[in-house]
């Protein structure tokens, strides 16, 4: 059986993102591009193992995006995607490769089909690219000033195709054809194969296999990724919290300033309710409670904002694999009325939880003058988080 290795191209600097970091380091969920990008072909029954080029700065964020991913050494590329490719062609002399891959570390969401066919026309072929017809309409465009373009000729589409990656090529064949163009300047693989003589096949493309050039292309690949989750395990979490009443003139509810004749007293703000919730978002993932990560003997929480303990307990949610479904939020007072701020609080929590009010619930209710809180001595909050785990994750402890 032939033996197949994907080289992944991942040295680029990316000054079309416009970013502190290399698109293939951006993070996409909870990994980064080039992480996504690597698993594709890790998963690949076909694919043997895989090796990244990376530019020699990366090295830490490498180690860091691709942990505990089975991959072979990686390797320094070049100033150029052609050198680098080079390099990692050059790393594989003694592999015993018969199959090579070589793809884009910023194409994050090749699919398993796109991998098989390549791989099988590479059998009959020197090489293969997989490929997507153009459909628009093609012109050619005339800079007129700084802000302007002017339309010009429409150019044919016919037999014009849009190249994507990986491009697979018999290993001592595209080898050779990098040594024969070497100081020649050639976009892409299939160029190269090209300009040295050797038939490539055009094997059927992917629409969601994009490189992420852009912002908006990293915002086009959460927003697929986003689609993309098979929660596979919901887990809930509760959360309760009570703070009594001393002398001031307002309060905090859910991130909402309320005018009122007494305040709560607390080491932070005494957001009750949003402390109930970040205990509600930790149970979730079991991982202690709000005075575990944030002690009220520590003076650094003296006043903050609790909101910045719910968005804590948020990103460690993220942070296993999880996202959040939905919360549930029950006040408990005989007074400040909630029912005048119940729109306001649903409208703070979803810009706190980065989710639609419409999975949002505040509800209130009294104790019919018993207890505590029927005594007016203070405010009871009671919360509920569910939150769904994707792609086989179970929540865990850093």
């Amino acid at each position: 059986m032939a033996r197949c290795i994907a080289l992944i191209v991942a040295a680029g600097r990316g000054s079309r993102f416009g970013a502190d970091m290399p698109k293939q380091y951006a993070m996409i969920g909870r990994r980064c591009v080039l992480a996504h990008a690597a698993q594709a072909f890790l998963d690949h029954p076909e694919v043997d193992a895989v090796r990244v080029v990376i530019h020699h700065d990366d090295e830490k964020r490498y180690r860091e995006g691709t942990k505990g991913m089975n991959l072979m050494a990686p390797v320094f590329g070049g100033t150029t995607r052609q050198q680098s490719v080079r390099a990692g062609l050059e790393s594989l002399q003694n592999d015993h490769v018969d199959v090579v891959l070589i793809h884009d570390g910023a194409r994050p969401f090749v699919s398993p089909a796109v991998i098989s066919n390549v791989i099988a026309a590479v059998k009959d072929a020197a090489g293969a690219i997989p490929a997507l017809p153009v459909v628009d309409t093609l012109k050619r465009g005339r800079r007129v000033s700084q802000t302007s373009i002017q339309a010009g000729e429409t150019v044919s589409r016919e037999n014009l195709w849009r190249a994507q990656t990986p491009q697979g090529f018999r290993y001592d064949a595209i080898s050779l054809a990098h040594e024969k163009t070497r100081g020649q300047s050639m976009t892409d693989d299939d160029a190269i194969a090209r300009a040295a003589g050797l038939d490539v096949e055009i094997v059927p493309g992917d629409e969601d296999n994009f490189k992420v050039t852009t912002r908006e292309d990293l915002s086009r690949a959460r927003r697929l990724l986003r689609e993309r989750m098979d929660i596979e395990e919901y887990r809930s979490g509760a959360g309760y919290d009570v703070h009594r009443f001393t002398a001031g003139d307002h309060l905090y509810l859910c991130g909402t300033r309320i005018p009122f004749v007494q305040r709560l007293e607390g080491h932070s703000d005494a957001d009750v309710a949003l402390h109930a919730l970040c205990d509600a978002l930790l149970g979730s993932i079991a991982d202690g409670d709000i005075g575990d990560h944030f002690p009220p003997s520590s003076p650094q929480w003296k006043g903050v904002d609790s909101a910045t303990f719910v968005r804590f307990a948020l990103e460690r949610i993220t942070q296993r694999g999880g996202r959040l479904i939905n919360v549930d939020i029950t006040i408990i007072c005989e007074a400040p009325k909630i029912g005048p701020h119940r729109e306001s609080m649903r409208n703070n929590l979803s810009e706190i939880l980065g989710i639609g009010t419409d999975r949002i619930s505040v509800k209130a209710t009294t104790t019919e003058g018993l207890g505590f809180c029927g005594r007016g001595e203070g405010i009871a909050a009671q919360a509920l988080a569910q939150i769904g785990v994707s792609h086989g994750t179970p929540p865990r402890h850093e």
